[in-house]
């Protein structure tokens, strides 16, 4: 849980401190773009990897090294001395986040029985949903206060007593495991996928910046070939030594096939819906970033409530079901948000939120805890790493993809040489032309969700006894 957070956290506290970097640091504009994107692209480039890595090598051992590097690389981005060092910290920091996320799953599905399984990811729903909110209003608050004349380094510095206790913790009380046959590790698919990758979201992620460039549209069509490749050759490796990066059987098994595609969906409503919320905030209405911050307290209570309650009470009654509701909740709080902007205007305040945004929360948290239950529920033990980057994976592709298509469905409406007074009313109706993007893409999520099991396995099977698949790796952990 704790690294689940503070990887949310790093991925939504950079973006308000950016101006009092630019600042400081006198960067440019390339250099504050890859300040956020270096992260992304590392990260998602690596979860594949890393799920994989802990396979082979153990979730714990892995999830250990991942936390103590993601510590150090946020302790050089708060003493980085130019530009040039913060940005090879942050490329840092992703790619120790994609040996320490993956595990997060894995060792949760490896670790707790069946019918215990529910009640964790309630908890991780809950974390994911104070993650999302709380990241900014941190920053905000972080940039704001200015402790001890370090302008935006405490945003990353925070990280280290959170991350000393995650490694002091995960030592003691995580149970190591690993796959029981010997794997591995698959280079030639590394290389492959970690390309393909990085063709597809280098030019989502600053295709906008760079006015979408000819060779960023043949990079994107490009990486498809790759992953047609990726899958042949992962099919080879599969049937010679039974070792390869992503287990393909895994797309047999109907949940997680369908849960991929409903985590790639939510990954654009996302995408879309967090960037332009916060632009529509605090360009649009000219808020603070404290006061956008705050006002985002209702979405985050809402998404960690209706989680925990979901997994728990909901889940084990009415199966998929919860997930469908869920998506009409969010899309019934985005509709209210539209109607909302549409009829005050610049005038709106941030307590004519609170409505919009705890019905959204609580239909976020009834999909986003559920969801990953659903996704692991038939997943053999053994490549429960090798899943759990493909999820992690799926969701960041799904962001990369949702923060491509703002500049389409936002800056896409927005004139470049406005006056500064019609800024606000631009940036009202962009707000809202994008918010009807998120329905449709919801709308799509709920029809996808029918392919989900009817009620996940686990809550079917009862609490009959299981054990991680590596019971005499695991016994020794817990008399440590």
């Amino acid at each position: 849980m704790t690294a689940a957070f503070m990887d949310l956290v790093d991925v939504t506290i950079v973006n308000i401190a950016i101006p009092s970097m630019e600042r400081d640091l006198g960067a440019s504009f390339g250099a504050i773009q890859w300040i956020t994107a270096g992260y992304a692209l590392a990260f998602a480039a690596g979860l594949i990897t890393g799920g994989r890595l802990g396979d082979i090598y153990g979730r714990k051992r892995l999830f250990l090294i991942g936390i103590t590097g993601f510590t150090l690389a946020s302790a050089l981005c708060g003493f980085a001395a130019d530009e040039n060092m913060l940005v090879a910290s942050r490329l840092l920091q992703g790619a120790t986040a994609a040996m320490m996320v993956p595990q997060v799953l894995a060792i949760i599905h490896v670790t707790f029985p069946a019918h215990e399984r529910g009640k964790v990811f309630g908890m991780f729903g809950a974390v994911i949903g104070l993650g999302a909110v709380s990241g900014p209003l941190l920053g905000a608050l972080l940039t704001q206060w200015n402790l001890f004349g370090l302008e935006w380094r405490p945003i990353f510095l925070i990280n280290l007593p959170v991350g000393i206790a995650g490694v002091i913790l995960g030592r003691k009380y995580i149970i190591e495991s690993r796959a029981p046959k010997a794997l591995r590790l698959d280079l030639v698919g590394v290389a492959l996928a970690t390309t393909g990758l990085l063709m597809l979201i280098y030019p989502l992620t600053r295709g906008r910046e760079l006015g979408w460039p000819l060779w960023g549209h043949l990079c994107m069509a490009g990486s498809l070939l790759v992953f047609a490749v990726f899958v042949a050759y992962e099919k080879r490796k599969t049937r010679k030594d039974g070792s390869p990066l992503v287990e393909l059987s895994l797309f047999k098994v109907k949940s997680f096939a369908a849960g991929i595609a409903v985590q790639l969906t939510f990954g654009i409503a996302c995408g879309i819906f967090f960037l332009v919320w916060t632009l529509y905030m605090q360009i649009g209405l000219g808020w603070s970033p404290l006061r956008a911050g705050l006002t985002g307290v209702p979405f985050s209570i809402a998404v960690s409530t209706a989680a925990g309650l979901s997994v728990q009470k909901l889940v084990p009654r009415f199966g998929r079901k919860v997930l469908q509701a869920g998506a009409l909740t969010m899309a019934t709080g985005l509709v209210l948000y539209i109607w909302e902007a549409g009829r005050y205007g610049t005038a709106i305040h941030s307590w004519q939120m609170v409505l919009p945004l705890a019905v959204m929360g609580a239909g976020m948290g009834l999909i986003v805890a559920p969801l990953t239950d659903a996704v692991l529920s038939d997943v053999p033990r053994e490549h429960s790493g090798s899943a759990s980057g493909l999820i992690n994976t799926t969701m960041q592709m799904g962001n990369a993809l949702g923060l491509g298509l703002v500049s389409v469905v936002f800056f896409g409406s927005i004139d470049d040489r406005m006056a500064p007074s019609a800024v606000g009313k631009a940036f009202g109706d962009a707000f809202q032309n994008s918010l009807w993007w998120v329905v449709a893409v919801l709308a799509v999520i709920f029809v996808v969700m029918f392919a989900l099991p009817a009620r996940p396995k686990q809550h079917v099977e009862g609490a009959e006894s299981e054990l991680p698949e590596d019971s005499a790796e695991a016994e020794p952990a817990l008399a440590h």
